[in-house]
């Protein structure tokens, strides 16, 4: 991973170079011809753009401090070099989907992550609840793989179809994710059905692998891998391969998912959803694990909320900056569980206490924790509130509200596992009492293996002493989560509108160059009769329009040529391009920048579909605080009304109340989602169906096989008996017997006798003359 690091830094630093000062930026593509059959063309290649280079730099960096973590944390184990190969296989997955070309190359990446995630979460297959996980998470994932499958060939053969039929065949291929943004910007409306089925198909796809509503339930059940895995397919990888997916084809979900033609998207509203419901089911785990899985649910929820109000780059920024303190949380669970809990992750079992004995983890903990719950200045903030700030400067009030509400909750929940895990008394393992049969399944016992490959069931995670009782962890293990830590403060100040700085919006948000209908360049702000780039179009701020231009709803800052990150956004501007406030009177975003003819204000950015953006101010920023605020307090007061306290008032509620009670089950049960899963799709559908199947395999196909094997036999007897015994034995024989008879006639002229030789000559002469005679006469 050193290598890939190393390589994705210096893409990183040449895209910068590339980028700096520019106001159109083209991604950079090579490809290859792979396969082409009748107008049907797959190659092999690589686009480079913003948003390719930021996850490329951020799996790569990721995945490298992983694995040095994991030379501490899985010291011992007895498949440590496979799950080394494994956990590199993992991200070299998610870089050939982030580097790919075409959806074709894009499929590859995704399925080796989803195969990687099965032999990692299965790790420690010998226990039943291991291997269950790793197969839930495995079908799940590929129940939305059908939709990325269905949907990749209906938006590609559409692509193609309109490519050819526009003579674009030398610039893109159907199946090539340019070529397929491009269409779906034209906005030809014999393809707009199309357009929406291929769009439902491939967010299907994106649900599963991102955990959203209602396919959020293998993501839990994914912590049975190592926690090394967990925090790498959290953070960085798997999970945020569908946030990326809606990110790459925006234009094809935007357009694609409109609900009936209104400005609510179908992103938006799965990702609404999805915050709410994980973060309340957060509230219920024991297992910090699972409560950081629910976390990164309800995190993905922000992501693609996010891309469905417009939010592009803040969604896309959430990617960075949630991978550092999710990867980081995730870690510090691992430290407490190597050093702490005794291999246990139960909060109220065998934590508590422990943020004397391990302050680094505490320390690293309650940065990261503070970076989720989006506090001022740390990382999560500048991108998590700028998702709820252009939601609601959009007027998407009902998920502006979501996004808020998202935000007290997470601050609960987060408040909540800080002093069960860290505060109150020590409890179990953590008060230095071990009991060999805790909850924590994660490492096998030695009794599932044979005697010639178990080892110490503590083995699995460290070599060193585990009953010592609770003690910091190795440097291994705590300068992954020291680096981690400090990048979850600092690695959002490269896009802080707080402090006007935008550098991740100029680096990565896409950009295209405004071309006249004739395919010449527009410069100088001349911007009359445009038409869609790749992605989108950007103005130029030197000069007006050479016509009045059509005035935005405010005024826009967007990046613009020579500019610093100050002066592309002044102060008190905003730029939303008509949308969605103005779109019924204008018409829709994309339809204005896709029109010839439309003239977006000199300065701003024009996108199709409109990624906007909001002027930053202080008292917009004040109710997501206080709600931070005031989620913190009621939590540490229920935290220590109901755990730290010797009377407990709060004890026994969900036991004396009904509706606590119901509620508590409610969420103890995930919704009952689990459950309908299991009775309704395995058991209601899936059983009887396969119990059908096996009757017609027995019955049908086995009937079918086994009467072509009785049919053969009944030939091959038949032509036994008569053809080979009757005919072909019968003519060999014959012959045999034939030639022994003539044998047996001509044997008494060859009596060795030479007066009957003699004889036989003469007589043999004579005839031949008698024979002359009786011919010339």
């Amino acid at each position: 991973m050193l290598g890939s690091l190393f390589f994705a830094a210096g893409a990183a630093l040449q895209w910068i170079q590339y980028t700096d000062g520019e106001n159109y930026v083209a991604a950079v593509r090579k490809s290859w011809v792979w396969w082409q059959s009748g107008g049907i063309e797959i190659g092999l290649g690589q686009q480079i753009d913003g948003l390719s280079v930021m996850v490329l730099l951020l799996v790569a960096f990721i995945s490298t401090l992983v694995q040095i973590y994991s030379l501490e944390y899985l010291k011992g184990d007895r498949r440590y070099t496979h799950f080394f190969a494994s956990l590199t296989l993992f991200s070299a997955g998610m870089l050939v989907m982030v580097l790919a070309e075409n959806m074709v190359q894009l499929i590859l990446g995704w399925e080796i992550m989803g195969l990687c995630s099965f032999m990692l979460i299965g790790h420690w297959w010998e226990e039943k609840a291991n291997s269950r996980a790793s197969l839930k998470a495995f079908f799940t994932v590929r129940t939305g793989d059908i939709g990325l499958l269905v949907g990749t060939a209906i938006v590609g053969l559409s692509a193609q179809k309109w490519i050819n039929a526009n003579g674009l065949q030398d610039q893109y291929s159907g199946f090539s994710i340019e070529g397929i943004c491009r269409w779906a910007l034209a906005g030809d409306s014999q393809y707009k059905s199309v357009l929406t089925w291929g769009a439902v198909a491939l967010f299907i796809a994106c649900i599963g692998k991102s955990g959203q509503f209602p396919l959020h339930t293998w993501l839990p059940d994914a912590m049975a891998g190592p926690t090394p895995v967990s925090s790498l397919l959290h953070s960085s990888t798997m999970v945020v391969a569908g946030v990326f997916l809606v990110a790459r084809l925006y234009p094809v979900f935007f357009e694609g998912l409109r609900i009936l033609d209104t400005n609510v998207n179908l992103i938006a509203v799965i990702g609404g959803i999805t915050i709410i419901v994980a973060a309340l089911l957060a509230f219920v785990q024991t297992d910090i694990k699972k409560v950081l899985a629910y976390s990164t649910v309800s995190q993905l929820g922000y992501m693609m909320m996010g891309l469905g109000v417009g939010a592009w780059t803040p969604a896309v920024f959430h990617i960075w900056t949630h991978a550092f303190f999710k990867c980081c949380l995730f870690l510090c669970a691992g430290s407490i569980a190597h050093s702490g809990s005794h291999h246990s992750f139960d909060m109220k079992k065998d934590m508590g206490g422990l943020w004397r004995k391990m302050p680094v983890t505490f320390a690293t903990w309650t940065i990261s924790s503070m970076a989720l719950a989006g506090v001022p200045f740390f990382a999560g903030w500048y991108s998590k509130d700028e998702i709820i700030d252009i939601a609601g400067g959009n007027q998407y009030w009902v998920f502006f509200a979501i996004g808020l509400a998202g935000a007290f909750l997470t601050t609960a929940y987060m408040t909540r596992a800080t002093y069960l895990t860290f505060f109150g008394k020590a409890r179990g393992a953590a008060a230095g009492i071990h009991e060999e049969d805790h909850s924590d399944a994660h490492a096998p016992a030695p009794a599932a293996h044979g005697a010639a490959d178990a080892h110490d069931v503590h083995d699995a995670h460290d070599a060193h002493d585990s009953h010592a009782g609770p003690h910091e962890s190795p440097w291994l293990i705590k300068g992954p989560l020291v680096i981690l830590a400090t990048l979850a403060i600092v690695a959002g100040l490269i896009n802080a509108p707080a402090f006007k700085i935008f550098k991740f919006e100029e680096w990565v948000e896409p950009k295209a160059m405004p071309v006249s209908l004739t395919g010449e360049t527009i410069h100088e702000g001349s911007a009359r009769g445009i038409t869609v780039g790749a992605f989108g179009l950007r103005t130029s701020s030197e000069g007006e329009s050479e016509s009045e231009p059509v005035p935005a709803e405010g005024d826009g800052h967007s990046p613009t040529e020579g500019e610093s990150g100050a002066e592309e956004h002044s102060e008190g501007e905003e730029h939303s391009a008509g949308y969605p406030g103005s779109a019924i009177e204008e018409g829709h975003l994309t339809g204005d920048c896709g029109t010839p003819g439309f003239v977006p204000a000199a300065g701003t950015t024009c996108y199709a579909p409109g990624v906007i953006h909001h002027e930053f101010k202080w008292v917009k920023a004040l109710p997501a605080f206080l709600l931070v605020v005031l989620g913190f307090i009621i939590s540490s007061a229920v935290c220590v009304t109901l755990y730290g306290k010797k009377r407990r008032p709060l004890a026994g509620l969900t036991e004396r109340n009904i509706i606590a009670r119901g509620l508590y089950k409610f969420l103890w049960n995930r919704y009952y989602l689990d459950a309908l899963y299991e009775g309704v799709i395995v058991r209601g559908i899936a059983h009887p169906l396969a119990r059908a199947m096996y009757w017609l395999n027995q019955n049908v196909f086995d009937g079918i096989v086994n009467g072509a094997g009785r049919s053969g036999r009944k030939v091959g007897e038949i032509t036994y008996k008569y053809v080979d015994q009757g005919l072909v034995d019968s003519a060999v024989n014959g012959s045999g017997a034939a030639a022994r008879g003539t044998g047996t006639a001509l044997r008494p002229t060859q009596s060795g006798k030479v007066s009957q030789y003699g004889a036989l000559l003469f007589a043999a002469a004579a005839l031949a003359a008698l024979i002359l005679v009786l011919v010339n006469s």
